[in-house]
């Protein structure tokens, strides 16, 4: 049995479906459903259970033995959350509970940490495990800060030779792409975002910059095709002996416009690109620049080749937000 965490959102919804792909028997999804769309994500799945957050330790006490591996994805994942007293009982508290209950059980866990962590990226983007270096990073807002906080925790046990589950991996998601967003309103990414206009053939607006270091739309992100982060999942999955945190992103930084570019070309169609203001919440809590340094991974055993972002891209408007049934 695998148990998964926000199994019903974004990332947590593809690798429900992956796991299904890749003949899993007893999946179990854990999370809130809520009175919109949601539950499209997991409509074509095969579950074992649908288990409300509330409810889940009951429910992995009752079946403890039948679980192999609990992937946790759920989280306040909304960076403009200002209720940090929600975002740490939902990403730090749950969290740590999820990883005793895997210490005590011996189970693998593999858990969402974020890029977040790493803040504007002044002490670089290497995923140093080292308590020291995790320490010395300053996430720009409390969703990035409740990510670090676990990753400092997890690396204090380890340090300290304390119990472990039977693996451990946090991940640190960059800017990731694909389908089964479209229940994240503003946190959905561009592409998303865009597409609608990009459809109507109206011209595409993206952030102007206000770092005089970058043109307007020249701002750099690791984008991340949704489709290689389930891979790195499936693979730890397969690999148990691989413990600790790891970057997930392509190792390739590239431009919002590129972006747009690219989700113009895979419609047919001639770019139209313009710029708007950045809102003034935004503007001091901005990353310039994020890329991820993969060695750590590749040192691990993984040597799966990143989906570039023109490939990523086309696959998500050619096969998902340019068909009549976008969900995966």
């Amino acid at each position: 049995m695998i148990i998964v965490t926000g199994g019903a959102g974004f990332i947590g919804s593809n690798i429900v479906a992956e796991l299904q792909n890749r003949n899993y028997k007893d999946i179990v999804v854990v999370d809130w459903l809520g009175n919109e769309d949601k539950w499209k994500n997991i409509a074509k799945r095969e579950l074992a259970a649908i288990v409300a957050p509330e409810n889940m330790f009951e429910y992995i006490e009752k079946h403890n033995e039948d679980i192999d591996a609990i992937i946790h994805m759920g989280a306040i994942s909304t960076t403009t959350e200002t209720d940090v007293d929600l975002i740490i009982r939902s990403n730090f508290e749950l969290s740590w509970k999820l990883w005793k209950f895997c210490c005590d059980n011996q189970k693998q866990f593999i858990y969402a940490s974020s890029a977040a962590t790493y803040g504007d990226g002044s002490q670089g983007f290497v995923d140093n495990n080292n308590l020291y270096a995790l320490n010395a990073l300053r996430p720009l807002n409390p969703y990035g800060w409740s990510k670090a906080v676990f990753d400092r925790k997890v690396a204090r046990e380890v340090l300290e030779n304390r119990a472990t589950p039977k693996q451990y991996v946090g991940l640190k998601f960059f800017n990731v792409y694909g389908p089964n967003e479209y229940h994240k309103g503003g946190q959905k990414s561009v592409i998303a975002h865009i597409f609608p206009q990009v459809k109507n053939d109206e011209e595409t607006k993206l952030f102007k910059s206000y770092n005089p270091q970058y043109k307007d739309g020249e701002q750099l992100r690791d984008f991340v095709w949704v489709g290689d982060v389930v891979n790195v999942i499936m693979w730890m999955l397969n690999h148990p002996n691989v413990n600790g945190i790891f970057n997930v992103g392509t190792g390739q930084a590239r431009s919002f416009y590129d972006l747009a570019k690219a989700t113009w070309t895979a419609m047919g169609k001639e770019p139209k690109i313009g710029f708007k203001d950045m809102p003034e919440t935004l503007r001091d809590k901005y990353q310039y620049y994020t890329q991820a340094d993969l060695t750590r991974l590749y040192n691990a055993g993984y040597n799966q080749p990143m989906t570039s972002l023109e490939e990523g891209v086309r696959q998500y408007v050619q096969n998902y937000l340019n068909q009549e049934d976008m969900y995966r």
